[in-house]
Order: structure tokens, then sequence, then C-alpha cells
């Protein structure tokens, strides 16, 4: 997988409602996470009953991958259909937060690509639209949800085999294949900064691996490009935080996967405890035969290294479905969303602009 803007993993079929039970639309299909977004609900037993996107060739393709799936002729169409429970989006990013909170008024759960926000006054308008109205909205942080060493390091951590989270560490690269993106990408106005964007993501691991409910920002940084055709997009981030619970937090974002990988990034965590320590390798092995979805694991009574690719399962979408219909916070809470995603606002807000590469 060259391209991580079509990363979009598919999983065993594992239902946890019958067929009809969970009704859910598509729309705004400007990002290719709509399809793994999608893959992750029909394979967890919703029905895809509805697509809207205002360019016809972008439906065009999303019916190629999901045939059988009735064309809106307008979003207000999905907004007036009482019969769904939740509508999955990938929007312009800097339209998340509007679309989102049109959703939820119209008394339906919202499932939106990262990063959810791009302004501290998008997520104020979002707290009190979910306050007022009841209904959900949900992130689709894929580098944790999809990635099956991802979810299989939670459940280390909550068996104690590494005793307290001292520290996670996330290198997020990423390939930038200019040509393929949209104008908005390169336009921070619409996709929000580095770390808004693709740190959203490593922010959010760090708060469900360490168990904190807030952290603050002591450092951060970014830096764009001297190309001018890449505009106003940031190519390189960092960040460090601390968290309530002690534990810190360095992460660093990039644009600079170079031509020789054959993966779109190198994604890696690395989690230290008191007890031992995981790492994992999402998506490739560099120089070795194997794929992704590695997690090594040392601690105090073993070293062990495990390929998950296959064995563990992706359970957040059967839980956000349980959540959607029975009003529960299996899969994530409400403040954990929001959490994550101040974090990377503020991360943004008081980063330092270095010299351009």
């Amino acid at each position: 997988m060259k391209d991580g803007m079509i990363y979009a993993p598919k999983g065993k079929p594992a239902p946890v409602v019958e067929r009809g039970e969970f009704r859910f639309a598509a729309a705004f299909l400007d990002h290719g996470h709509i399809y793994g977004q999608c893959n992750g609900l029909l394979e967890a037993g919703g029905e895809l009953v509805a697509v809207y996107d205002p360019q016809p060739e972008r439906v065009a393709a999303f019916l190629s991958n999901f045939p059988g799936v009735r064309v809106a002729t307008s979003f207000n169409e999905l907004l007036d259909d009482t019969s769904l429970h939740m509508i999955a989006a990938a929007a312009v990013p800097n339209l998340r937060s509007a679309i989102g909170c049109r959703v939820l008024q119209a008394g339906k759960d919202y499932f939106t690509d990262k990063t959810p926000f791009t302004t501290l006054e998008q997520l104020a308008t979002t707290r009190e639209t979910v306050a007022r109205t009841g209904s959900r909205y949900m992130v689709y942080f894929s580098e944790r949800l999809h990635v099956e060493c991802a979810v299989y390091a939670g459940e280390l951590i909550e068996r104690g085999e590494i005793g307290d989270v001292v520290q996670v560490m996330g290198l997020g690269p990423h390939r930038l294949n200019a040509s393929t993106r949209p104008p908005w990408f390169f336009n921070h106005g619409e996709y929000g900064g580095i770390l808004c964007d693709i740190g959203s993501h490593q922010f959010e691991q760090f708060l469900y691996y360490t168990g904190a409910t807030s952290a603050t920002v002591t450092a951060s940084t970014v830096r764009r490009s001297r190309e001018s055709a890449l505009g106003e997009l940031e190519i390189f981030g960092e960040a460090h935080l601390v968290g309530n619970t002690g534990a810190t937090n360095y992460i660093r974002v990039d644009w600079l996967t170079p031509t020789a990988s054959r993966t779109w990034g190198d994604g890696r965590t690395i989690i230290l405890g008191t007890k031992g320590y995981i790492e994992l390798r999402k998506y490739v092995e560099v120089g070795r035969g194997e794929g992704g979805d590695q997690l090594y694991l040392v601690n105090e009574t073993q070293e062990q290294h495990l390929s998950l690719a296959g064995k563990v399962g992706f359970p957040f979408f059967g839980q956000l479905i349980l959540d959607s219909l029975q009003r529960t916070e299996r899969a994530m809470t409400q403040e954990h969303v929001f959490t994550a995603a101040e974090l990377c606002l503020r991360a943004q807000e008081a980063a330092i602009r270095l010299p351009d590469l």
C-alpha cells in the first residue's frame, strides 16, 4: 500500500447485530478513509443504505466498492431519513464540525474521519451541540482502531504486562504523493496543520495507552517545504506532552516517506512501562519480508515477537454500533474524543515554525 489516503483495511466479519438493526449512510467522500470507516461498520453488521457527495465521479467510485447503495440527491435527504442511526463522513477537515453538528441536530450519531476539528471554536460549538442533542460525535482514529497490533497493545497494557505506562513515543511518517492530493490538502485553513491533522492519531493513542484524561503541551514545532507547489503544507511536526497520570508523550509526524519504502509510512509506537515495553511496527518490517502488525513485548518474564495480522480483529466498530443503539460508551467516550482533539489543536496553536526544508 503506497498511499495512506486510500488506506482501508478489511477484516473478518464479526457482526454484533442482525441485518437492518443498524442502518448508516456515507457522505462527503473527500478523503479515502471513508472506505475504511464503511468497511469496519459493515463487518460489524451495519447496513450501508445510502451515499451522498456533490461530485458524481466520487459517488461512482464509491459504488464500485459498495454496489447497490442508494444515491441520495442531497445531504438533507440523509438528514431527513429517520431510519438512519449514523452518518459516516470524510469531508474537508475544516468542514467536519459544521457537517457533524447538522447530523447531531437531526437526531443521528456522526462518525467522521480524523482530524475532527481545525479550530478551538469548532470544538466548543460541537461540545455544546452534543450536550444539547445527546447524539455522539465519533472519530475514525485509524492508526489505532484499524491496526491489529495497536489493538492488542491495549489488551496487554490492560492486563498489566508492562506495568504503569511511563511514556509513549509515536512516529507517524506519511508518503506525500503530492500530485494525487486535492487543493485543500495544501491550504492551512482547510487541513488545519500537520499536528492537527495526522498528529491527531498520535495524541489519541497517548491518551488511550496511558489512561490520561488530560494533558499539557510543553513544546511543539512545525516545518514547511521550500517547494512553492506544496503551498502551506507543513511536512514535519513534533510535540511533547505531559499527561495528568504523569506519563509523557513525544510524537513526530511528517510527509517525508522516501521512494524506496514499500508502504505509505513506517508508523511505529513505543510504549514504555515500569515493568516492560512494547514496540509496534504497524505497516512494515523494513528490509524483511514480513508485513505490518508486528508487536514486540519485553517484560520481566518474556521477550516476545508477535505477528498479528488477521489474528486480533477490529472490535471498535462493533462496540461503536452497540454504543449507538444502546447509548453506552464501550468503543470510546465522547470526552476522550474531545480531549484528543483539543490536544492536537493546542499543539498546533503553540507550534514554533522552524526554517523551511
